[in-house]
């Protein structure tokens, strides 16, 4: 179709060309040549068009792959009923969700598709304050938005309090980040949605973390996951990779409520209630096509920064933050257990794991790559003073397995195993319909940054097909 474009307009130039001749009606070998050169000159643009088209597509189907997916199915924890945090009771963390959850199970939970809220504030109020808000979202003042306005400012205090308490932490970590990427730092509010700024949160389709990153999506956007780690749990880094998601969303959609709604529910059903609602491309003309939990999900957002702004007006005030506002953060380059860490500068267990809740069986395995520690600032100059002591202490004891890439740990250092070097022929594996990195290394027993190095890969995604170097003989 494409080279049918490029030989229609040649002609069309050769048959343009032979309008202007001689007065008898022949044309000179100079214009000829001339006009050979215009049109050869225009083919060759025509073909960089036709390249740059194609570039453009293919990229685009990339990013739309990235988009979709696992996303079609998860939902927010933030929209579900609160459950029991997976963390320890005796921490600060700990301490405060299960305050939350007894506090605000007391709260009652809403059907907001049946509800309707009445309020004492008058609508030209409401709708005063929604403007000056001046949000990058732009939403209509309607029912369905002035549901959530109340239900967040008016209907769960305890709730509002908690959270506002946890954006004293959590809200500078995504701006910061957001800025970066020169985002809206409205965007952090989603945050709240998603899971209550909960790190720990995990969703009943499996999503997990503050960002409520579902397995192959966070895989996509470069977190890592395996026995050791799980990034989806880190605030900065899935923070990072949200960030990420949402430039590519709005890139493909170009309007901030679809990218949003596409964060939860995936670019394919965004795309499917585009091409029910006929083409139209806003949040209200989709409304009624997209899945039921993904209508209320931008009034929601709206809601709670509709609640977060005017938290005054309103009487809301946020509990005192159960973790430390000032955090150092350390890149360490071998393997410590927390508990070396705990006991060694006194710095209570959960409390370190509270700051760190990526990692699994309390182990950073900082021997097959460089990871990142945050600890208390007060603890800066112990931590920087004592790292030798700490990294020797009962090392014999608490390192007696694999450690991350499946190289033995004795005492902090490392072996490399069979499966990780020496001599013999490659053996390759071919890309299928659904696999991943992560699957992949997971399947030969290697790491995702090996096989990117193996590949020399630059980014995680895979063709079908691409035959791929997964270890040797």
């Amino acid at each position: 179709m494409v080279e049918r474009i490029i030989l229609t307009t040649a002609l069309w130039i050769l048959a343009a060309g032979t309008l202007v001749a001689s007065p008898d009606g022949r044309k000179t070998r100079k214009q000829l040549e001339a006009e050979n050169k215009q049109m050869q000159e225009r083919i060759e643009q025509l073909e960089a068009q036709v390249q740059a088209y194609r570039q453009e597509a293919e990229e685009r189907e990339e990013i739309e792959e990235m988009l979709s997916g696992e996303n079609e199915n998860k939902s927010s924890f933030g929209m579900e009923e609160y459950d029991a945090p997976d963390a320890s009771t005796d921490s600060l963390l700990g301490r405060w969700y299960m305050y939350r959850q007894r506090n605000s199970s007391r709260e009652e939970s809403y059907d907001m598709d049946s509800v309707v809220f009445t309020t004492d504030v008058p609508d030209s109020v409401l709708m005063g304050r929604l403007e000056r808000m001046n949000a990058f979202i732009s939403l209509p003042y309607n029912e369905t938005v002035k549901n959530y306005m109340v239900m967040y400012s008016e209907k769960m205090p305890r709730k509002m309090a908690e959270m506002m308490g946890l954006a004293q932490y959590y809200f500078p970590i995504f701006e910061e980040t957001f800025r970066k990427y020169d985002l809206p730092l409205e965007l952090k509010y989603m945050a709240i949605i998603e899971s209550a700024l909960n790190p720990r949160a995990e969703s009943r389709a499996g999503a997990k973390g503050t960002w409520q990153f579902m397995y192959r999506t966070a895989i996509n956007y470069g977190l890592k996951i395996d026995s050791y780690v799980d990034e989806r749990m880190d605030p900065f880094l899935s923070a990072d990779a949200a960030a990420h998601y949402l430039q590519d969303a709005y890139r493909i959609f170009g309007d901030w409520s679809l990218a949003i709604s596409s964060y939860n529910c995936g670019s394919g059903n965004v795309n499917k209630a585009i091409k029910r609602a006929g083409g139209k491309r806003d949040f209200w003309s989709i409304y009624d096509y997209l899945p039921r939990e993904t209508r209320g999900y931008v009034p929601a957002m709206v809601g709670a920064m509709y609640a977060f702004t005017y938290a005054k007006e309103y009487g809301l005030q946020a509990d005192p933050v159960a973790l430390p506002v000032y955090v150092d953060t350390f890149h360490v380059n071998r393997n410590l257990h927390m508990r070396q860490i705990s006991e060694v500068l006194g710095i209570p267990l959960d409390d370190v794991r509270d700051l760190n809740p990526q990692y699994h069986k309390d182990i950073l395995p900082g021997a097959s790559e460089d990871v990142v520690l945050r600890l208390p600032f007060d603890y800066t100059a112990a931590f920087l003073d004592q790292q030798d002591t700490i990294a020797r202490y009962k090392a014999d004891i608490l390192f007696t397995e694999k450690v991350a890439d499946g190289r033995e740990v004795v005492s902090g250092s490392r072996r490399p195993t069979a499966s990780s070097s020496g001599s013999g022929s490659w053996v390759y594996y071919t890309v299928k319909s659904g696999d991943n990195l992560g699957k992949i290394a997971r399947k030969y027993h290697t790491t995702v940054k090996q096989l990117k190095s193996w590949n020399n890969m630059k980014s995680d995604f895979l063709s079908i097909g691409k035959r791929l170097k997964v270890g040797k003989k």
